[in-house]
């Protein structure tokens, strides 16, 4: 096949502390900024070597909840979650401001992001937080969901997220973290399964059918305990298959 281009991208600033075994292996970053993990600590640390790094920095905002982690939605005025997400990413933009960075991208986190996918009030409180700021931010997408058309019909930079490590519904919703089949944690099924959505545009379901995917951003949780490993034998393993991570 010809050479493509992907972007391998990585939730951190968690409380996990694996981040700078993680930032060789991965071209982008979500930071947590407060919401359900990190504080101005982390994301100073972790700012720091994402630019060592070379690695894009993004927001990765979510309810307001550490006590669940922000996998919980929550049920708030859409005033008050706006308030919230805006002050989480502008915490973190104060930090990269201080290192000369920019932000590039906004990711929600958890609950948020599943959210997001389907429910319209909601991703437009997510859609007017990148309408705010001054300069283009991208947000990062599952395909055809809710969020991704009302970001496109705003104008809203849009980047087709997928994940590397979680299987797959029919309808393309992520398997629920409660059942033993949520996370794929052997290396071969992990590089098969972004192959596949790569080469093919094509994931494989729980239910065994493959469904048209599109994606170039693909996510490797920092909280799964294979994530080193896992990253190590997708970017050899795409590097011989002519897949370039940048």
């Amino acid at each position: 096949m010809s050479s493509l281009i992907i972007d391998i991208n990585a939730d951190v600033g968690e409380g996990i502390g694996n981040e700078a075994e993680l930032m060789p292996f991965i071209s982008s970053c979500n930071i947590a900024c407060g919401g359900h993990a990190g504080d101005d600590e982390t994301m100073k640390s972790v700012i720091e070597l994402a630019k060592a790094h070379g690695v894009k920095i993004g927001a990765h905002p979510s309810f307001p909840d550490k006590e669940n982690f922000g996998r919980v939605a929550i049920d708030m005025p859409y005033t008050a979650l706006f308030k919230s997400l805006e002050e989480q990413t502008c915490r973190l933009i104060h930090h990269l401001d201080n290192a000369r960075l920019s932000l590039h991208h906004i990711k929600p986190h958890g609950a948020l992001y599943n959210k997001a996918a389907k429910d319209k009030n909601i991703a437009m409180v997510i859609v007017e937080l990148l309408k705010s700021f001054a300069i283009p931010v991208y947000l990062y997408v599952p395909y055809k969901s809710v969020i991704a058309d009302i970001a496109v019909k705003n104008h809203i930079p849009i980047i087709y997220e997928a994940f590397a490590d979680r299987n797959y519904n029919a309808d393309l919703s992520l398997v629920s973290r409660t059942a033993p089949n949520a996370l794929i944690e052997e290396a071969d099924a992990l590089f098969n399964h972004v192959y596949c959505m790569v080469d093919e545009k094509k994931v494989k379901t729980i239910n065994g059918k493959q469904i048209p995917i599109q994606a170039h951003t693909f996510c490797i949780h920092g909280d799964n305990p294979e994530a080193i490993h896992l990253l190590k034998n997708l970017r050899s393993r795409l590097a011989d298959n002519q897949i370039q991570v940048l």
